[in-house]
């Protein structure tokens, strides 16, 4: 069972970290899953399809949910479907094949090359599921009990876990993966980054709204702070609005693209209003033109 990876530098559009690469890379070179955690809007997600990207290799996502077992997986026997064909349809039901349907691990097995599996947000499933999910990884096969197959993994997946920290991880699963906490950018790096998505944006109008977006950022209290995205959108947003740069700070304009929650907008104006500042009303910004 090869591994054919080489290393991980990142991509054009996503700026990892050189302690973020060698993360990367050790996990791979030691067959590893590659557990990332940080606050939302860091990357996480993005950071398997920058390795799928920059190794040219498939991306295959399982999107967790409360409801998910680790079997999931593996594979899912539709009894459903093979009742109601045996009812309504005209195939073959005694072949058991037919409705034995891998999942995104088990796809990951068969893959005549070898891809990168993400596991997306494994903290919303239940306690037993990071467990179970290990032991799979670790032997790289399983049973079919409905057919008697056993499925042998061609190319050990790369595999990246993300976590939301909304629930601990038991100590088993954590001693058998290769951690890393993806830090939110500081300034410097979230200028990088803006510049990747917008090269052509006004330096000036970029300084003032990462000023500005670090400013919101430092207030206490908020419910949900603005992320890496919506400042992508803001800055846009600026940019299309044609607003001035020594506004930014003074007006807020669209401050909805940075903002999600009634009490976060709220709590913005109060620091502005205890400041002797105050934004414009929405009549007064001006529109997206």
């Amino acid at each position: 069972m090869p591994d054919n990876h080489t290393s991980f530098t990142g991509t054009g559009d996503y700026i990892a970290s050189e302690e973020l690469q060698n993360s990367v890379n050790v996990a791979m070179a030691l067959g590893r899953p590659l557990l990332i955690k940080g606050e939302p809007g860091t990357g996480k997600t993005m950071l398997a399809q920058s390795i799928a990207h920059n190794l040219n290799k498939d991306l295959l996502i399982w999107n967790i949910k409360s409801s998910t077992r680790a079997g999931d997986g593996l594979y899912i026997y539709d009894t459903v479907q093979r009742l109601y064909d045996s009812q309504f349809g005209d195939h073959d039901v005694s072949d058991i094949r037919h409705y034995i349907k891998l999942g995104q691990l088990g796809r990951s097995f068969v893959s005549e090359n070898q891809v990168v599996l993400l596991i997306d947000e494994i903290d919303k499933a239940d306690l037993e599921f990071p467990n179970d999910l290990l032991w799979e990884l670790d032997i790289m096969s399983f049973n079919i009990p409905e057919t008697g197959e056993t499925i042998e993994a061609r190319h050990r997946p790369i595999v990246v876990i993300t976590s939301n920290a909304e629930k601990e991880l038991p100590d088993a699963f954590l001693r058998r993966c290769i951690f890393h906490y993806i830090a939110f950018p500081d300034a410097a790096m979230m200028e990088e980054i803006i510049k990747v998505h917008h090269p052509d944006l006004e330096q000036k109008l970029l300084e003032e709204a990462l000023a500005a977006f670090y400013w919101i950022r430092g207030i206490g209290g908020l419910q949900k702070k603005p992320s890496t995205s919506e400042l992508l959108d803001w800055a846009q947003a600026l940019a299309i609005g044609g607003i001035n740069p020594d506004k930014i700070s003074a007006e807020f304009p669209f401050l909805g693209v940075l903002l999600k929650k009634d009490q976060d907008f709220n709590t913005i104006l109060q620091r502005l209003h205890s400041q002797g500042r105050q934004i414009k009303s929405a009549a007064g910004i001006p529109r997206l033109r």
